[in-house]
């Protein structure tokens, strides 16, 4: 026994025992972060969180809501048959584009302050797309919309970080991952309706005003609820030449992709593509040398990550056409009007919302890796039944015909969310999580862009200049078909990430 055992079990009465020492004031640092994991949530947790996601589910059903009302836009604004793909790809693109910087802009400026900029300047461009006089204006609001979009986003992941003790984190963003993916399904829906009302004849446009009483309210919860200080790391930089180099080479790709066809793929669009490439490659180059890099190199050395943002990319972008699709079909081509196009995705709506419960509930803990080859397997055969579907009844097409095959296509892919997210942001350290997470929402949106804009273009050339309803329903199966096939290469990818996601339900 030692001489401090010793001394600690005398009696303190005993002669030459030393005198009791008052107990420290000061707790371990390992106490006051037990602590602070095992303390509940307050009320201006919750009510934080609650601003949070209404800001998320208003910028997916703005991602996703202009789908459906694009035939609609065009016919009241003009504009070619690029104004559809703009619209969409315009804030999509943005929006994916200002998340790179948004983060650590965030830690440079205050993520409240930021938070609170993002959603009064959504707000506001919400405002200028509902009344937007021409296509150009409409399209130059949508970019500011997503622009504002990606300010107001990743601060308020952070937040939430920041204000939800450890042990409760997981449990308060649970909802998230579902509400994502219902919300993707549901603005079409959603579209179609108000689209039906048409709201004091409002037409499209109540799709767009419709965010300025929620962006109202959620702002003015947000002063209330939002911390002064929202864990800023105040030695943060902005890498000026990565931001510049990574926003240039998407603008360069997304621009002649969108515009290139109706043009007539003049030499430009050649060199702007092969301009994009080049770039990326020097920002590769620049992140490498950097002190303060635009993405943690430490998240590309992690497997899950890599080979789980090459699966995003391919789903999101299979997935963003394949909705442009079915709208342009349903409603150029088959002239049904904007509720019962919407009103048919509602099978495709059901069995997403059914499978993006299940997994989150039980199978992508139980089954993990398994889930996502189930999943983008049922999607692979519910495209190709639709495919068949469109091709068999052509004009003859039915919200019955095709309901089966949407339901199953839309249960493969409602799989497929919860998992994926696990998968990406697993493993990541937490000085890795607000980058990893910004960077899976950025490669979502940026895949549903060139998705939209790739695939669009290939749906328009088989269409043509003056298309009818045999070159509609063509183009409909053309692209359907090349949807099936990259689900199917990120289906053969699946095997290179681990059986389970790790960290994924800690």
């Amino acid at each position: 026994m030692t001489t401090e055992h010793l001394s600690s079990s005398a009696s303190p009465d005993s002669p030459g025992s030393p005198a009791p020492r008052a107990p420290d004031p000061t707790p371990a640092p390992e106490a006051v972060a037990a602590a602070a994991s095992d303390a509940k949530p307050t009320r201006a947790a919750w009510l934080l969180l609650v601003v949070v996601v209404l800001a998320d589910l208003m910028d997916l059903i703005d991602s996703s809501i202009a789908n459906l009302a694009g035939p609609s836009i065009r016919a009241d604004l003009g504009g070619g048959q690029s104004t559809v793909q703009w619209v969409l790809s315009a804030y999509t693109a943005a929006f994916a584009i200002g998340l790179v910087t948004s983060g650590r802009l965030g830690d440079l400026l205050g993520r409240r302050r930021l938070f609170l900029l993002g959603m009064t300047g959504f707000t506001l461009a919400s405002l200028a797309c509902g009344l937007a006089p021409n296509a150009a204006f409409l399209i130059v609001a949508r970019t500011l919309q997503g622009l504002c979009g990606s300010v107001m986003i990743p601060q308020g992941l952070a937040l939430v970080k920041v204000v939800f003790p450890p042990k409760h984190l997981r449990k308060a963003l649970a909802p998230v991952g579902p509400l994502m993916g219902l919300t993707m399904v549901a603005g079409p829906i959603l579209a179609g309706w108000l689209l039906h009302l048409d709201l004091f004849g409002s037409q499209w446009r109540s799709i767009f005003l419709i965010n300025v009483p929620l962006g109202v309210g959620a702002a003015l919860l947000g002063l209330r609820v939002l911390p002064h200080h929202g864990g800023e790391d105040r030695t943060a930089r902005l890498d000026v030449t990565g931001v510049t180099l990574l926003t240039a080479a998407s603008a360069l790709l997304v621009v002649p992709l969108i515009q290139g066809r109706d043009l007539g793929w003049p030499a430009w669009t050649y060199a702007m593509m092969a301009g994009a490439a080049v770039l990326l490659a020097l920002f590769v180059v620049s992140q490498r040398r950097s002190a303060h890099p635009v993405i943690a190199p430490t998240l590309f050395r992690k497997r899950s990550f890599v080979v789980g943002l090459v699966i995003v990319a391919g789903f999101y972008a299979s997935l963003s056409a394949f909705v442009l699709t079915i709208n342009l079909l349903l409603q150029q081509g088959m002239h049904w009007s904007p509720l019962r196009t919407g009103l048919t995705l509602i099978p495709w709506a059901l069995g997403t919302a059914v499978a993006v419960l299940l997994a989150g509930a039980v199978l992508a803990d139980k089954l993990g890796r398994a889930t996502l080859h189930i999943g983008l397997s049922l999607a692979v055969v519910g495209l190709l039944g639709l495919w068949w579907t469109v091709d068999h009844y052509d004009a003859g097409l039915t919200v019955w015909k095709l309901a089966p095959a949407l339901l199953l296509t839309g249960f493969g892919s409602g799989l497929v969310f919860v998992p994926l997210v696990d998968f990406i942001i697993g493993d990541a350290t937490p000085e890795e999580v607000g980058t990893g997470a910004g960077l899976l929402n950025a490669v979502q949106q940026f895949a549903g862009a060139i998705g939209v804009a790739a695939l669009g273009t290939v749906f328009f050339a088989r269409a043509g200049h003056h298309p009818t309803l045999p070159t509609y329903l063509s183009a409909t199966t053309l692209v359907i078909a090349v949807a099936a096939a990259i689900n199917l290469l990120t289906l053969l990818l699946v095997g290179l990430l681990p059986k389970h996601a790790q960290n994924a339900h800690g």
